[in-house]
Parts: C-alpha cells; sequence; structure tokens
C-alpha cells in the first residue's frame, strides 16, 4: 500500500492559479500511474487527469483540458497538478491516487490507493 499526502490547496479567485502536490511513500513510485480526481458537494468523484509511471503519457478530462498541467517528479515521489485559468466550477476536493496499471487511465476503478484529498475553492 502506498501513502498519498495531497497539499497545495486554497481560496483562488477566478482566473487565478494553484498548484496541488502529491507526495507518494514507498520505494516503487516510478512503477505506476498516477491520477487527479475531484469531487464537488453532491456530486460523484471524478476524473481529471493521469500520468503514466515515465511521465511521457498524460490524459484529461476534457473540462480541464490546456488549463491543467499534470506532472511528476520520480526521484521526489511527487506527482503535481498545476490549474491556470480556474473557475468556481473547479471548486472540488482534490484527490491523488496510485494507479493500478503503468499507463495513465481516466476509470476510478484502475486506482488503488487515495490521499485524504486538499480543498480547492475558486470565488468568483
Amino acid at each position: 500500500q502506498v501513502q498519498l499526502v495531497e497539499s497545495g490547496g486554497g481560496l483562488v479567485q477566478a482566473r487565478g492559479s494553484l498548484r496541488l502536490s502529491c507526495a507518494a511513500s514507498g520505494r516503487t513510485f516510478g512503477s505506476y500511474s498516477m491520477g487527479w480526481f475531484r469531487q464537488a458537494p453532491g456530486k460523484e468523484r471524478e476524473f481529471v487527469a493521469a500520468i503514466g509511471w515515465s511521465g511521457a503519457n498524460t490524459y484529461y478530462a476534457d473540462s480541464v483540458k490546456g488549463r491543467f498541467t499534470i506532472s511528476r517528479d520520480n526521484a521526489k515521489n511527487t506527482v503535481y497538478l498545476q490549474m491556470n485559468s480556474l473557475n468556481p466550477e473547479d471548486t472540488a476536493v482534490y484527490y491523488c491516487a496510485r494507479g493500478r496499471v503503468g499507463g495513465p487511465s481516466p476509470r476510478i476503478v484502475e486506482y488503488d490507493d487515495w490521499g485524504q484529498g486538499t480543498q480547492v475553492t475558486v470565488s468568483s
């Protein structure tokens, strides 16, 4: 099992930016994909972005494509989510998760370990 700890959330005005980080424990971080998901109040958890084990392959939800960038630093056991041009619809708790396979996937069932989440609030 991998322990995941997110950070970097907060309150930001519309059109602003935030950078989320997810630090992972374990020596095999570089062997599997990582993903970011989010959950707004009263809504189901939804896929945001994913990155393959090497960082070469990424996958984004249409709603964030062109605004968010996922990246990873395997030497630091950390995955990042750079969020630009934020809007109030991006308000949610953001979770990082460890993928079961090496390639990026939008399917929530393909993720095994989850962090506790970090709140992102975008004001209009």
